[in-house]
């Protein structure tokens, strides 16, 4: 191995599915959808003594699902290069989400960069494009500093979603989220509470963030998305976004912000998530996810 290059870029060109990517030093996580799970669930919501606890946001998620991108005219449609992908599939209602969950912890504070191949349709029920039907899809971080931080440390959770359509209209632009949210008690013991940072309401529109995404012809096409988002855990901010080949200004971002919570010290979860906006199922589908970082 030359001593010039680093060791990564040197895996990198011995595997292909992780050529596609361009991580950190550090890969913390690389999600090939083909050797199952990876550790993704579903996001379900708090609740203590009783599941009816839980908030109507929460209680509409179900699991994500491993599929082949099934469909009724061609058989299947596969991933980037294999069977399967992660679906994440809303329930046949406008507005309704769903959310897949990868939790992890961090052991160093520093740069982050999320990786990812996606696409979204919604199911096709009808001969036509039906590209209005999504109303929306994201990731998002659930970040909270290490249990030294001390006086005012924060519960930090950067948002970004593509908001496709509203009413049957296409907008097609990116958004993101800092406004807080009521924060509900859960049960009696003063140990758990909970709050629905999803809801519609609160989103703003990301400088420079119209973009038109490629969705092919007919209701059961679909083509990749090429997403990248890097964070920086130490000063807990936003560095960069890409989509494709667009590179957007994040200097007007921010994320939500909380105070830190008892038990969530060094938390690192990162979700995805889809919308709505007909009473038809959207899909988010994930071939690959890649989390890396610093040292």
């Amino acid at each position: 191995m030359r001593s010039d290059v680093p060791a990564v870029m040197h895996s990198l060109h011995r595997d292909p599915a992780l050529s596609r990517f361009d991580p950190l030093g550090r890969i913390i996580a690389f999600d090939d959808f083909d050797r199952g799970f990876c550790g993704w669930t579903q996001l379900v919501g708090n609740y203590e003594d009783d599941l009816d606890a839980m908030l109507p946001g929460y209680a509409q998620h179900v699991s994500p699902m491993l599929s082949t991108l099934g469909h009724w005219d061609a058989g299947s449609h596969g991933g980037v290069d294999g069977d399967y992908a992660l679906k994440i599939a809303t329930r046949p209602q406008a507005g309704a989400q769903n959310v897949a969950i990868k939790r992890l912890t961090f052991r160093h504070a520093g740069p982050i960069r999320l990786e990812a191949y996606v696409t979204f349709k919604p199911e096709a029920t009808e001969l036509k494009l039906s590209e209005t039907d999504v109303r929306s899809f994201g990731f998002l971080f659930d970040l909270q500093v290490g249990d030294t931080a001390g006086a005012g440390a924060e519960r930090v959770m950067p948002h970004m979603r593509f908001l496709n359509a509203a009413d049957g209209k296409h907008v097609q632009k990116w958004q993101f989220k800092r406004q807080s949210v009521p924060i509900v008690p859960i049960g009696s013991e003063n140990k758990t509470i909970s709050h629905y940072h999803l809801a519609p309401d609160g989103w703003e529109d990301l400088e420079g963030g119209d973009q038109r995404l490629c969705y092919n012809e007919i209701p059961t096409k679909v083509n990749w998305h090429y997403l990248r988002f890097d964070f920086d855990l130490g000063a807990m901010q936003c560095t960069h976004f890409q989509c494709n080949d667009r590179v957007f200004d994040v200097s007007g971002f921010d994320s939500l912000r909380i105070p830190a919570m008892k038990n969530l010290w060094c938390m690192l979860n990162v979700a995805f998530f889809a919308e709505a906006d007909t009473n038809k199922r959207s899909f988010l589908y994930l071939d690959s996810v890649c989390l890396s970082g610093e040292f």
